[in-house]
């Protein structure tokens, strides 16, 4: 089970079914009586809940008619063995349950659990429930559901959203798309979900990283059973503390012409800081060296901003080629405009064959006018950029974010970074991997083209590993964002935050010791 770029079994991530066939692996296969795997389950969400919510007092435990709603009465019973008050409603009915659930339900009415049926519960009686409650526990739809909530799990599930109360979600969030990470419907927004087993991809990326708040992975002791079954993750989560020993150590004697040239292309009439910011993030990633080549009236604000760049004016693409040729890896996108400048840029690039990273107007001139199909590049696409590439709509791709970028993959090679909550990096392997966790505080222009510049630094550092450069960029790229909105905030963050934080994170991946100069 090798992962794309660092990590082990605990982050891999795998799909619905595959979970599902451990599962039944488990039970067949080793010999583990399922109602009994059932009560790990339980007794491990209500010690997350108690450990998460120490204080709270009233539960109220929402069940439906498969084996998560099994889960959601035997955390019942636990929770009124323990002197909690608790409300539980079958919002399923009960009579509809069979099996291990059954069990459950049984179990629960016999240790003093009140189980009351949904639907003999009027509006007042319903919304009396729910004002009763410090904590909702959310165990309707499992894993085996696909498709946007039918009635009267929709209802009751915008009735927890709006409540206002925090939410436990068990094993997943209410109307979740556990493999795609898409949400057709109402969906629960939780504060913390207890998953089992193994880690659901549909739960780290699209609308699983706005709505699963904290995620607490519960094996229940099953790892070998992961590994017996054969189960093959579909991809793996890749976070900074995974990533980090991923990157290239320096020697004593390095030089800068050991860390690549970076020629960043960008910046048309009115957007020259895409390229500014671009290139001095480059410069914060370790580039040995790093030019760019913009309109002519963006050279003096490049130069008073970051010096350590050097910065061209050129009026036409013919003027390119002198600079193509020392560069060792090339970003061209970011600001580029779709006119005739934009155009003849991005023409040159292809051209010269040189590694390279496109993002923002070089997608959207790909889209139209220009084909490139290069195992050397990096695609960096928004799911819009990334819609107008595969000719289809956002939506589409946000159902599917692994099959959207595994598409852009197999039509213009390389490596496809589809950005988003979750980044998913696809390089034509089995395996894609996630970029673990979101960070609302990057929703503001010129995010992506700091993430460009990194990747292009990181790419022309490690010149034969394209797919990790673009994993460990997106993951430095969150780390140094996440980092600066603790002291900035999320509203107030802006790209040049995110570039002033990349030392620290870098600094992490150095080895410690005194410089050579120093005795000790």
């Amino acid at each position: 089970m090798p992962p794309h770029a660092g990590g082990s079994l605990s982050d891999a991530l795998f799909s619905a079914d595959s979970v599902r066939r451990i599962d039944q692996y488990i039970i067949e296969r080793q010999g583990v009586d399922g109602f009994e795997l059932m009560q790990a389950a339980a007794r491990a969400a209500f010690r997350r809940l108690v450990g998460h919510w120490p204080e709270v007092e009233r539960l109220l435990v929402l069940c439906g008619a498969g084996n998560n709603g099994g889960d959601g009465y035997l955390v019942a019973a636990k929770a009124v063995s323990q002197g909690l008050t608790v409300r539980c409603i079958a919002v399923a009915p009960t009579e509809r349950l069979g099996g291990d659930a059954r069990k459950a339900w049984q179990k629960a009415v016999a240790d003093g659990v009140e189980v009351q049926e949904l639907a003999d519960l009027d509006e007042p009686g319903l919304a009396s429930v729910f004002e009763s409650a410090e904590l909702i526990v959310d165990a309707m739809l499992g894993t085996g559901v696909s498709g946007a909530p039918k009635e009267p799990f929709a209802s009751v599930i915008s009735r927890c959203n709006r409540s206002g109360l925090p939410v436990l979600a068990v094993d997943l969030p209410s109307g979740l798309n556990v493999t795609s990470g898409a949400a057709e419907g109402e969906v629960i927004q939780a504060a913390l979900t207890v998953t089992f087993i193994g880690r659901k991809l549909g739960l780290y990326t699209g609308q699983g990283a706005a709505v699963c708040g904290d995620v607490i992975v519960e094996t229940l002791n099953a790892d070998a059973g992961v590994v017996e079954s054969g189960e093959r993750p579909i991809a793996m989560l890749q976070r900074w503390n995974s990533v980090k020993k991923l990157l290239p150590a320096r020697a004593a004697n390095a030089h800068k012409g050991r860390f690549g040239h970076v020629l960043v292309v960008a910046g048309d009439r009115g957007f020259g800081g895409a390229g500014i910011l671009a290139a001095e993030a480059a410069v914060r990633s370790g580039a040995g060296l790093v030019s760019l080549a913009t309109r002519p009236e963006h050279v003096t604000a490049a130069l008073a901003r970051c010096p350590s760049v050097m910065v061209q004016g050129l009026i036409h693409g013919s003027e390119l080629p002198a600079m193509l040729d020392s560069a060792t890896v090339i970003v061209c996108g970011p600001g580029l405009g779709r006119n005739a400048w934009g155009q003849q840029m991005l023409q040159q690039v292809v051209e010269s064959g040189k590694p390279r990273v496109l993002d923002a107007d070089a997608l959207n001139l790909l889209s139209s006018r220009v084909t490139t199909c290069a195992s050397t590049q990096i695609l960096t696409p928004h799911p819009g950029e990334a819609a107008r590439l595969l000719g289809c709509t956002v939506p589409e791709i946000e159902v599917d974010r692994i099959a959207a970028a595994n598409k852009l993959q197999s039509l213009y090679g390389g490596v496809v970074l589809l950005k988003g909550a979750g980044t998913v990096i696809a390089s034509g392997m089995d395996v894609v991997d996630i970029a673990g966790g979101s960070n609302p505080g990057m929703a503001t222009g010129g995010m992506g083209d700091v993430l460009s510049g990194i990747i292009g630094a990181l790419y022309a550092q490690m010149i034969d590993t394209p797919a990790h450069a673009a994993t460990i960029g997106a993951v430095v790229h969150l780390e140094a964002a996440c980092r600066a909105s603790a002291d900035k905030g999320h509203m107030g963050l802006i790209p040049t935050d995110v570039i002033d934080a990349l030392p620290q994170v870098f600094k992490e991946a150095e080895p410690g010791g005194a410089c050579s100069w120093e005795d000790g």
